[in-house]
């Protein structure tokens, strides 16, 4: 028997994702944005309020970077999410954590984590959130595998809001657009 919940946000697992622009004095700021997504192959979609520093610098800059979080650096990506860029300037610079400019659009590159899609911000009419066009990814080669991304390497985190935890996501239950075979006959 099913039971009803306070929580609205009951859908597992959330990824954690870092969402990194420059400053207007081009200092780098950090957030931590569990609600977004692929909207398409090659798009990004991340429902985030206007009031936070990294939509205005977004708006203005017109890119941002999108980093996986990994579970080596859970308290990094957890203070990314605790600390308001619009409060604190410097927020970057007490992670302890480095940035590269992208070489593909105005953002850095947050160089500890292993995965970073550099994007393009996208007109949206919408007002759903912010929508951005993935011009490149770039991965950690300690993350692979026969050129692949091997998630038991990768050790990304996700979100639980049940019970506000972050879990790492290592393990393979099936093969997609197989397993489902059997029941096709």
């Amino acid at each position: 028997m099913k039971k009803s919940i306070k929580t609205t946000e009951a859908i597992f697992p959330m990824p954690v994702l870092m969402i990194a622009t420059y400053n207007e004095d081009g200092s780098v700021n950090v957030m931590n944005a569990a609600w977004g997504t692929m909207l398409e192959r090659d798009q990004v979609i991340l429902n985030l309020t206007e009031s936070h520093k990294t939509v205005k610098n977004i708006r203005k800059r017109k890119a941002f970077t999108v980093s996986i979080a990994d579970s080596k650096h859970v308290t990094e990506a957890d203070y990314f999410g605790m600390v308001s860029g619009n409060n604190n300037q410097n927020k970057f610079e007490k992670s302890g954590l480095t940035a590269t400019k992208s070489g593909r659009v105005d953002a850095p590159i947050i160089n500890e984590f292993p995965i970073c899609m550099e994007c393009e911000l996208l007109d949206n009419e919408s007002n759903w959130g912010i929508v951005g066009k993935v011009v490149n990814t770039l991965v950690d080669e300690e993350v692979m595998t026969n050129d692949n991304v091997d998630v038991k390497l990768l050790e990304a985190i996700a979100f639980d809001p049940y019970t506000h935890g972050y879990y790492k996501v290592t393990e393979r239950v099936g093969n997609a657009f197989k397993d489902g075979l059997r029941l096709k006959k």
